[in-house]
């Protein structure tokens, strides 16, 4: 596939990735824990993990097509020895915390979190942990354009 393509669809998938959890963060988070109410949260999860998790799906394809592009194949990950593997790399690293965080959050907090209100900080810490993780994924694959880091 044309290496401008998969980009294209990559920045897609991130506009929405991380453009859904902003808007989780900014938006529905501070009412929720304002009114103590958990369905806010809970409501906008069960309408947005569709597209959110199909985005996420496309940002995995992709980002692994234009690593190979770029000569950074799964022999060469984590190896962070050149600038193009550290910017991959690191974005694997990063993508494993969001798997984690989303697993504890699915299996873990969730569950709780629809009859008991109190679960409400620690999802928090996934909304907001996961929120910064996205961004920190933008800003470390705009660094590719230079040559990496």
């Amino acid at each position: 596939m044309n290496h401008h393509l998969l980009l294209i669809i990559h920045l897609l998938s991130a506009t929405i990735w991380v453009g859904g959890h902003l808007l989780l963060c900014f938006a529905y988070l501070p009412k929720a824990l304002k009114e103590k109410n958990q369905h806010i949260i809970l409501d906008y999860e069960r309408k947005y993990e569709p597209v959110g998790m199909s985005a996420l799906a496309l940002l995995v394809i992709t980002g692994i097509m234009m690593a190979y592009k770029y000569g950074v194949s799964i022999e060469y990950w984590f190896q962070f020895e050149t600038p193009i593997e550290k910017v991959v790399s690191t974005k694997l690293v990063l993508l494993l915390l969001t798997v984690a965080f989303a697993l504890s959050a699915q299996f873990r907090v969730l569950p709780k979190l629809k009859t008991n209100a109190a679960k409400l900080p620690e999802m928090t810490f996934h909304i907001i942990s996961v929120t910064i993780i996205g961004v920190l994924m933008v800003i470390f694959g705009s660094f590719v354009r230079f040559g990496g880091f």
